[in-house]
Formats: C-alpha cells, structure tokens, sequence
C-alpha cells in the first residue's frame, strides 16, 4: 500500500448464503480526495463500507486500513464514522455526546471548532432526542469528524437536511478534503456527488461498473440536454433523426439527443418564436442511469 493511499479492498468476494454481494472488487482510496460509492440498491456499497470498517469480514480477497487489518485499534482511531442510522442517548446534551466521543481519540479537534466545522455551535446545549432527524445529522457529523479522522465514511450524510444545512455540510466536506482528510461518501442524491467527488466508483451486482472522474463518466454518455420554449409538438421533434427523447414542462420542450448541433439548427428553422434556448451536456445523473440500465431492466424481467 503506497503512502497516498489509507483504504483499499483487493480482489474482494463476500457472499451471503447464494447471494453474491461483491464479486472480486478492487477499490483504493486515497490521502485528501472525496470519493463518491454509487450504485443502486444491493449493489453492494453497504457491503463495501463493512470490510473496510471491519464490521464484517471478506469470503476471498483482503481488506485494509492504512495498510492494516481493519479491526486493528491503531487503524480505526484514525477514520470517522457517520452511518444511515445512530442510537445515541437521547436524554444527553449535544456538548455532553461532542466531549463523550472526543475523549475516544488521542488528539481530538478542539471542541469549539469541531461545533463550528459542523454547524452545531446552537445545538450543544440541547438534548439530542429533541433534535430534528436533520439536526441529529449534523450532530452525527460532528462526532465522526471531532476525533480529526485521517479517513471520514460517509453514508448517505444528508438524508433528512434542509437545502441551507446541506450546503452547509458540503462546505464542511470541502474543507476537510483540503486538510488532506479522505472521504468516502455514500449518497442517493447525485447531485451531491456531482458538486463534490474527485472521483466516483459506480457499484452494480457486486461489481465495479466504472471508475473516474465526474467528467470522465459524463463522457461515457453522449447525450446532451436541449430545452427551449417553444410551440412545436413533441411528438414530432421526438420523429427527428438523433433525438432520443422529448418532454414537455409547461411551455419548455425538454430534449436528448446525440446531435445537439442539428436539433438547435431545425428547432430554430421550425419555430422562429423559439426562446430561452439552453443546451448542456449530460450530468452524473444521465451517465448513472446509462451505466446501471443494464441491471435495472434485469430486474425488472
């Protein structure tokens, strides 16, 4: 294991009963990067985010934490933890939970910047079991960072949250990227990982599908999104050559295609009242769908 990189799994199969959860993964994260796991439901990142905790342990291949076994001491006192779900004691003051947890690791982030970093600084005297499932989030954020964690998991963070703490958390995630931390996220919300992710792995039946960039999948679609206002039919736009679906959102005619250069040319020469024209190449979200088709119609057969 290089220095740059503090988590890998190497050629892991883990199998429950006839179910095969991963099939020979290889996954290596790396020193000051945020790197998005996405994948459809079952497609094995819970999975994944277990060997590396050490919560659960591979059928073949190996796991590792900073070059060690994950249930080794010395490895998990250097990662932070923030998963789906947290049972913590309700009746406790949030500033109670921040010193209880800080005292777990032995050189904490100080107790006032921690509530700062994670936007808790009105919440600290507050009993956690009267917080909202939103504010219980950043709560949980903040005990998973406050032990300084060279290496932060991240599962689904954001579930439950407003548009301002959300913004709020990703700025959080920024920051401790530039600090040389390590994120591994989980998220159901690609536009999370869209915003934030130097590098995304997209699981599916247990295997990896692709690895990259956020450019470096978009460029696996060669969709691009069109939408204007305008009068003409979507029925009949949707006929034109390289088109290869036509919505309509009230007065905007929303278009995909492969040749966004020949659709603007005849939506202009269809319909010279043609207005708010916007084209922009496919996102995360059109190269996700793209990437797990295959699985989702499998599915569903």
């Amino acid at each position: 294991m290089t220095d740059a990189t503090v988590a890998r799994l190497a050629a892991v199969a883990k199998r429950y009963g006839p179910l095969t959860a991963l099939d020979g993964v290889d996954l290596a994260v790396r020193r000051g990067e945020l790197l998005a796991l996405l994948g459809p439901n079952g497609a094995g990142k819970s999975t994944s985010i277990g060997l590396l905790l050490g919560l659960i342990r591979p059928d073949a291949g190996r796991a590792e934490l900073f070059g060690l076994d994950p249930q080794r001491i010395e490895a998990r006192r250097r990662i932070g933890v923030m998963l789906q779900s947290a049972n913590l004691p309700p009746t406790l003051r949030v500033g109670e939970l921040l010193r209880l947890t800080m005292s777990y690791y032995p050189a904490p982030r100080g107790y006032d910047e921690t509530a700062a970093l994670a936007g808790i600084a009105d919440l600290l005297k507050r009993p956690y079991g009267k917080l909202s499932g939103g504010q219980q989030r950043r709560v949980q954020f903040a005990l998973a960072l406050c032990g300084r964690p060279e290496l932060l998991f991240l599962d689904e963070p954001t579930v439950g949250m407003d548009i301002d703490a959300r913004q709020k958390l990703w700025t959080a995630m920024r920051a401790l990227v530039a600090e040389g931390c390590a994120v591994i996220l989980t998220t159901h919300y690609l536009e999370e990982a869209e915003a934030l992710a130097q590098r995304v792995v997209v699981l599916g039946q247990g295997r990896v599908l692709s690895e990259g960039s956020v450019d470096d999948l978009r460029k696996r679609v060669a969709l691009t999104r069109v939408r204007c206002v305008s009068d003409l039919d979507a029925a009949a736009v949707a006929a034109w050559p390289s088109v290869a679906s036509v919505t309509r959102d009230g007065a905007h005619l929303c278009i995909a295609t492969a040749q966004a250069e020949t659709v603007v040319r005849r939506l202009l020469d269809g319909d010279p009242a043609l207005g708010e024209l916007e084209v922009q190449r496919a996102g995360l979200a059109e190269a996700f769908t793209e990437l797990t088709r295959d699985i989702t119609l499998q599915e569903a057969a």
